[in-house]
């Protein structure tokens, strides 16, 4: 059995300036995004993207995931804690960022760029989708190092079953390292591989959608649920709650982009 290592949520300081590894993983999330994107323009001209582009949009989609991931955070998980401490809402470099919450901020900046340079939504929803994945990773990797979102009780014969002694002296799973796994390394492969060829469009954000959907509600199973607006519950989690719409419109997105396109799906 593995005990966790108490890391100290700070890289690096300087004086009075502390570099946290939360905001470092965000760091690592966005330049991600860059390469991977440049990598897509470079192999798929017919995308019609130019770097300045994608710098433009990585601008809006900082700010996206930030405010909406904080305030989907606040309003989603734990309103009456961030209602009764409001000065912790800017807390950011503490954690307690909402997946959903950043989705919609994202979304909106998607919709955002789309109006500016004349694309449609799902246009740019099909460029952006592969590239995300990885910075989940980078997140998940995050809230590992802070100790945060750990996983269920766990049989104690499990090889890498982890004790949290923030927590208690249970053997739990290590549900951040799951959940960085498969919403982030092996979700990232898929949509990658996917995007790869060419595809109606709509196609490729209702992949996004179907694929974060999935694998979050898997992870859930193995996370320790949270605290929500429906209450905590043992049965379907919040997370679970939050990606079955995901799902559902990931469906019809793909139909319907197959349906206007007549082409296969594979």
């Amino acid at each position: 059995m593995l005990v966790f290592p108490e890391l100290n949520p700070v890289a690096v300081s300087f004086g009075p300036i502390a570099v946290h590894w939360y905001g470092l993983m965000y760091v690592c999330a966005f330049a991600a995004f860059i390469l991977l994107g440049r990598r897509r323009i470079r192999t798929q001209p017919e995308t019609r993207w130019s770097s300045q582009e994608l710098d433009d949009l990585l601008f809006w989609g900082v700010l996206g995931v930030v405010l909406g991931g904080r305030l989907g955070q606040v309003l989603f998980y734990e309103p009456a804690y961030y209602f009764s401490n409001p000065t912790q809402i800017l807390a950011v470099w503490k954690g307690g960022m909402s997946f959903h919450g950043g989705l919609i901020g994202v979304l909106l900046a998607l919709a955002w760029h789309g109006r500016r340079t004349g694309r449609s939504f799902l246009e740019v929803g099909d460029f952006v989708g592969p590239l995300v994945p990885l910075g989940l990773m980078f997140g998940r990797i995050g809230n590992f190092i802070n100790g945060e979102l750990w996983g269920r009780a766990a049989d104690p014969s499990l090889p890498w079953a982890m004790i949290f002694p923030h927590v208690d002296n249970q053997p739990r799973h290590p549900s951040q390292l799951y959940q960085a796994g498969m919403e982030g390394l092996l979700f990232f492969l898929l949509l990658w591989w996917y995007s790869s060829r060419s595809r109606p469009v709509g196609a490729v954000s209702g992949a996004f959608l179907i694929g974060y959907g999935v694998f979050r509600s898997l992870g859930e199973f193995f996370r320790s649920p949270d605290d929500g607006i429906f209450g905590k519950s043992e049965v379907i989690s919040m997370g679970q709650w939050l990606s079955l719409p995901m799902v559902l419109i990931g469906i019809w997105l793909i139909w319907r982009a197959h349906q206007k396109n007549r082409s296969p799906i594979l």
